[in-house]
């Protein structure tokens, strides 16, 4: 399914992400996605990444949701400088370019977006990770690591 998702349209990833993630509910989905424009930093980028996107968990390639509704998270990678900011200096995997995940395993490393995490959460229904990257890291994980992503909201230039 992974190496399907570059054939898609934009249009169809879209329908996929809301059918999987939000029970078809497009409303849902657009206040999930004004939700985090509110709370990020101006110019952030959203991304979409994982079995949201390619509906093959990572792990043992079963369904998004396989294990039933609700069961699947959403791994929401940020991207901007200013957002990346909002975690703790010792919670980056590459300083300056790409941290670990905001979520519950470690719901302390970025302060800043505790309460915005909670907020989508509930909106989504599901378990929502954050990670924030730098565009070169998300373009290298796509390419390189066959890793597709989706982005709901563009980064501003230089951001």
């Amino acid at each position: 399914m992974t190496q399907n998702v570059h054939k898609l349209s934009d249009d169809q990833i879209r329908e996929r992400i809301t059918r999987l993630a939000f029970d078809g509910d497009e409303l849902r989905f657009r206040q999930f996605v004004k939700t985090l424009e509110a709370g990020l930093p101006p110019g952030t980028g959203v991304a979409l990444r994982g079995s949201v996107v390619t509906n093959e968990r990572w792990k043992d390639g079963e369904p998004f949701d396989a294990d039933g509704r609700g069961t699947s998270d959403l791994d929401v990678t940020l991207v901007g400088r200013e957002v990346m900011q909002c975690w703790n200096s010792d919670a980056f995997y590459i300083p300056g370019f790409h941290t670990k995940p905001l979520c519950d395993e470690d719901p302390d490393i970025a302060p800043a977006l505790y309460d915005l995490r909670e907020e989508v959460q509930e909106l989504a229904e599901r378990p929502v990770n954050f990670q924030a990257t730098s565009n070169i890291v998300l373009f290298a994980r796509d390419v390189l690591l066959a890793e597709p992503y989706f982005m709901v909201i563009e980064p501003e230039k230089g951001s």
